[in-house]
């Protein structure tokens, strides 16, 4: 997913995002945008993770969500 894909998509992942990392506030997603070093900063500072773990953790999650995507699309296309 590039940048423009995940800002298009931000509002919808942040539901998702929340249920995996409760510990974000509404304010913080919506001024994180997406970002992953700002993403990962507050993961590393609230969850005691490594930067690495943080990034690898947000990676996976923007590839799950992807996935998703790109399954919702081939149905709705049959």
């Amino acid at each position: 997913m590039n940048r423009d894909e995940t800002l298009g998509n931000w509002k919808q992942m942040t539901g998702k995002f929340k249920e995996k990392w409760g510990k974000f506030t509404d304010d913080e997603l919506t001024q994180a945008e997406g970002r992953i070093e700002y993403l990962s900063g507050i993961i590393q500072e609230r969850y005691g993770q490594t930067k690495e773990n943080a990034l690898h953790q947000i990676n996976d999650f923007f590839k799950s969500f992807d996935k998703k995507e790109t399954n919702a699309t081939k149905l709705e296309a049959k």
